[in-house]
């Protein structure tokens, strides 16, 4: 049977120093992408392609204005690779920036369009007040319940669905702090994400009507790849798409990613491809019903930190190319019965 490959695109949280770096030295199609995002992003891009290739980040790699930019070109960078070798994804789904990731490489707006709109966040994202993210191995209603009222007037709510009984809570200091207290004490498991801003949360919604104006600036298109969004859990309509709210306000509503990968049929034959750092998305991945009843499958591209990331990358590539490379593959239709080309 013919495989249907899903790009998932990952966002906040699982950046690392040195992420894609082998890739950018040996792909030169990837090279050329970031390139080109880095230069038509001005002096804020000279110093971030500085800091990412250096030997030591310049910037932290938990703040958002150094890691969203890095994940958005990182995600569309690996899509571009796969494009240039014959892989032709069904859908696209993203999480957090990587949203904005799938647009671009959906057409929804250009490469230099997405650099203006990615300094745009970073700078919107300068006066934000001071929060995180924690992860917290439990439901939506059970890890709602263990934040206290006064906390949640704060700010502080349930900021991404990831899995079952994965909940991100996100919001304001020292709020966050105080919830991560009482929920350990409650013997649930919590930690940090990797964020300094708190992400998915109404504490942002001042820098997401900001971040509007920047995109309200540049010219939108419905997309030409079907793209499942994890803001409305379903595909991106065509007016949504040349909406410049629908994209900003992704920063401070919850991310249902969970739902939104649950409605890619379950009888489906998916790859779900994660073009990203880390295995996050790629493990909630693991648990769709057509990977569990071994019709789908799960391809990584880039390993979490601390891992060789050539040999990952060029599996990984491998094996999507082979199964585009399959009689009777297909370009993308509607996200549902498409298929691979």
């Amino acid at each position: 049977m013919t495989k249907q490959i899903v790009l998932l695109l990952p966002g906040q949280g699982s950046q690392y120093a040195g992420m894609a770096v082998p890739v950018h030295r040996r792909e030169p199609v990837f090279a050329r992408v970031c390139d080109e995002f880095f230069d038509a992003m001005g002096a804020d891009g000279a110093g971030l392609r500085r800091s990412w290739l250096g030997a030591d980040p310049e910037e932290p790699v938990d703040d958002g204005r150094w890691a969203q930019p890095l994940l958005f070109i990182v995600g569309y960078g690996l899509g571009r690779v796969l494009e240039s070798r014959g892989v032709r994804p069904s859908a696209l789904l993203g999480h957090s920036v990587g949203e904005l990731a799938a647009a671009a490489l959906a057409g929804v707006f250009d490469l230099p369009a997405a650099a203006r709109i990615l300094r745009g966040r970073s700078r919107v994202l300068a006066g934000a007040p001071p929060g995180g993210m924690l992860a917290v191995a439990a439901t939506p209603d059970r890890a709602a319940a263990l934040v206290h009222p006064d906390w949640a007037a704060a700010g502080l709510v349930v900021g991404a669905v990831n899995a079952p009984a994965q909940t991100i809570l996100a919001g304001p200091e020292p709020e966050l702090t105080l919830a991560e207290t009482a929920i350990r004490d409650a013997g649930v498991i919590a930690r940090r994400v990797r964020s300094r801003q708190p992400f998915h949360s109404p504490v942002l919604a001042d820098a997401a009507r900001a971040f509007e104006k920047v995109i309200s600036g540049e010219a939108l298109h419905p997309p030409r790849i079907p793209v499942r969004s994890a803001r409305t859990g379903r595909m991106v309509e065509p007016h949504e798409a040349v909406d410049p709210a629908f994209w900003a306000h992704l920063m401070c509503e919850p991310v249902l990613f969970w739902p939104a990968l649950q409605g890619f049929a379950a009888d489906g034959d998916w790859v779900f491809a994660e073009a990203g750092p880390g295995n996050g998305l790629s493990t909630a991945a693991r648990r769709h019903p057509s990977v569990i009843a071994r019709r789908g499958e799960v391809v990584t591209l880039l390993p979490p930190a601390g891992t060789d990331q050539w040999p990952v990358w060029e599996a990984g590539r491998q094996r999507l190319t082979q199964l585009s490379d399959e009689p009777g593959s297909e370009p993308g239709g509607d996200g549902e019965t498409c298929t691979a080309r």
